[in-house]
């Protein structure tokens, strides 16, 4: 297995067409934000795509963003569209993908890596705590967590 980052990628046509076939109407939405170029002016400029792989075939995905659907100058960066697609899931697969995101946030001198969910009980399991809850972007609210790196 490798970590790619979908921009560095020589095969940005491919993992574009794996990420389309997410049934996760986030994963659509990422999918959409790429295939029209408006991935950057939602999360930022400096903000990746991380793709877990086996050869060419597309285990995990997430993001690593300077803003996520919570606007707050505060909060950053974020780890955000978090998919294991389905045949894969149970092994820890996003684990592999926090650890890179972990790292690029070290990079930038972070102390704090955020999430937001709906899921109770997810990412507890990664390390990560329980802030508060914050208005999305969207509407409504998400369950925004912390981890300390």
């Amino acid at each position: 297995m490798q970590i790619i980052s979908f921009y560095k990628s020589e095969n940005q046509s491919h993992w574009l067409e794996e990420i389309k076939k997410c049934e996760w109407s986030a994963g659509k939405l990422l999918y959409d934000l790429i295939n029209e170029n408006r991935f950057f002016e939602l999360t930022g400029r400096s903000s990746e795509i991380l793709l877990l792989a086996d050869e060419d075939k597309l285990i995990s995905f997430c993001t690593f963003a300077q803003k996520d659907e919570i606007d707050s100058e505060e909060y950053s960066p974020w780890v955000g569209f978090v998919y294991t697609y389905p045949e894969y899931r149970g092994h820890r697969h996003f684990g592999k993908l926090l650890e890179r995101a972990e790292a690029l946030a070290k990079e930038q001198g972070k102390t704090k890596i955020y999430i937001s969910t709906d899921h109770i009980g997810l990412y507890e399991k990664y390390g990560f705590k329980y802030l508060k809850d914050m208005e999305s972007i969207y509407g409504g609210f998400a369950r925004v967590y912390e981890k300390n790196i």
